[in-house]
């Protein structure tokens, strides 16, 4: 998904800043996009914020469901980089499947996209209410309201993003350099250290898949690679896109999964494999960094909150950035309001599509705050399960869609290996949404009628943009025609 480090090219940026916002970024090389998608995923969120509820609810073979999904995207990858190399308008997985789907799917996958990225983003206000409340009561002993935390958040994403989204994009780097590295010294520690039972290797025993959580989590896993997204978003501003963004794709996803599968296998040692459960269900929010604190000392567990914190709040900028654009190019096509197709005279952000993305997460969390929810258990829980489970749907139809792509247009060359990979990961793609859509309840716990609700929701938000799109096929045909704005390259 898009990030904070230069303007996404989701659609072009109307006057004079189209030129400007050229010149700034046309020059993004391997490195550069790789660090985009990793920033995107806040690789110590995902550890410390999510892996505990992942061995919580999947057991000890939840790195076995990173590992999986990393598989799966590796060959969605495959099949999705072929048909990027086709296709020269930008906006995502949106403009794939118009592209291929039709327009009436097309709107669909937008809206739902929407809908998945503000889940997404609105729910980790919970955790970052959590999080920056633990760290405040570590340093002063005050303990502050997370809602009152998570409303400051809310209000400086917007003004940092309304900047522009090169803002800080420096320091982006410096801190995800920094998450990374503790993570990995906090892992060699424990490994140092024989955790608390030895060094054992029972989570990437196959048995374990049959636990029914590990079909929840896989949510979880997914979710944990929502930069993916990002290199397609920056092909304008790529050094040699047909070049630099597979390679930047795939070196991500290969490092995202076995990195994430790495840190939360040394977390389950650091616990022993027969107490990893129970460890993990006292006090998820802080598990993490009380174990920072027994093998490394109490500095590391003050300097993960300090990163996890910084962590989460970049995560929430990358989430505001690419729900503006999707508002954005929902608006230049004449979806939304005209008025959120604006941008800043001098940052080029489009602020008013950012301010009501701001208004609807305050009024979110603030319901949630209201009737004394659970930020963790509940804010993040049932706010983030929803969007998983719309984001895995877009993967899905974009596998379909480059399957139908590749069929329909015979005559382009291709790899022999792409077209069974579309296949392949389409395939997989639906069978784990069904999974997700199926286990929900053990992610959320909730019941069946806030499940109901929740799954709902996402599958509203995918049905409001097709009927959209198909009524305005007669009456406003203006309209539909600017549906996707995909341009084929001839081949």
């Amino acid at each position: 998904m898009p990030t904070t480090s230069a303007e996404s090219p989701t659609t072009a940026i109307p006057d004079s800043t189209t030129a400007r916002t050229a010149l700034r970024s046309n020059a993004l090389g391997v490195s550069s996009l790789v660090f985009i998608v990793i920033s995107a995923a806040a690789p110590l969120t995902v550890i410390a914020g999510i892996g505990p509820l992942a061995i919580l609810i999947g057991g000890i073979g939840a790195p076995l469901a990173y590992l999986i999904a990393g598989l799966v995207l590796a060959i969605f990858a495959v099949a999705f980089m072929a048909m990027t190399r086709h296709i020269r308008a930008l906006g995502g997985f949106y403009t794939y499947i118009a592209e291929s789907l039709g327009k009436v799917l097309g709107l669909g996958a937008s809206t739902l996209a929407w809908f998945s990225y503000n889940a997404l983003q609105i729910g980790l206000y919970g955790l970052f209410g959590v999080q920056a409340n633990g760290l405040i009561k570590i340093v002063s002993g005050v303990d502050v309201p997370w809602w009152l935390l998570a409303a400051l958040c809310i209000a400086a994403v917007y003004v940092v993003a309304s900047r522009g989204v090169d803002v800080g994009a420096r320091l982006l780097a410096v801190l995800l350099s920094a998450e990374t590295l503790i993570l990995l010294i906090f892992a060699v520690a424990v490994f140092a250290q024989h955790g608390a039972a030895g060094i054992t290797f029972g989570s990437f025993d196959p048995a374990t898949l049959m636990n029914p959580g590990m079909l929840a989590i896989l949510g979880f896993a997914f979710a944990a690679f929502m930069g993916f997204e990002s290199t397609v978003l920056y092909r304008a501003e790529a050094r040699r896109p047909d070049i630099t963004i597979p390679r930047a794709t795939y070196i991500s996803v290969i490092f995202m999964g076995l990195f994430y599968a790495f840190i939360i296998w040394a977390i389950i040692i650091a616990l022993g494999e027969a107490n990893a459960v129970a460890g993990a269900a006292d006090d998820s929010a802080t598990l993490v960094f009380r174990l920072a604190a027994q093998y490394l000392g109490p500095w590391a567990e003050i300097t993960m909150y300090v990163l996890v914190v910084t962590s989460v709040f970049a995560a929430q900028l990358a989430f505001h950035n690419a729900i503006n654009r999707y508002s954005f190019a929902l608006a230049r096509d004449g979806v939304f309001p005209r008025a959120l197709f604006r941008t800043g005279a001098t940052t080029g952000a489009p602020w008013p599509a950012g301010l009501v993305q701001t208004v609807l997460a305050a009024v979110v969390v603030g319901l949630f705050a209201a009737v004394g929810a659970d930020p963790y258990l509940q804010l993040v829980l049932w706010v983030n399960g929803p969007g998983a489970i719309g984001i895995v749907a877009l993967q899905a139809l974009t596998s379909v869609a480059v399957v139908v792509f590749f069929v329909r247009h015979r005559n382009i060359a291709r790899a022999w290996y792409v077209l069974p990979a579309a296949v392949l990961s389409a395939l997989a793609m639906l069978a784990l949404l069904t999974a997700l859509i199926g286990t929900l309840d053990l992610l959320t716990a909730a019941g069946p009628v806030v499940n109901t609700i929740l799954i709902s929701a996402v599958t509203a938000s995918f049905i409001i943009g097709a009927v959209l799109a198909s009524v305005w096929r007669r009456t406003r045909p203006s309209v539909y025609a600017r549906i996707g704005g995909t341009e084929e390259i001839a081949s």
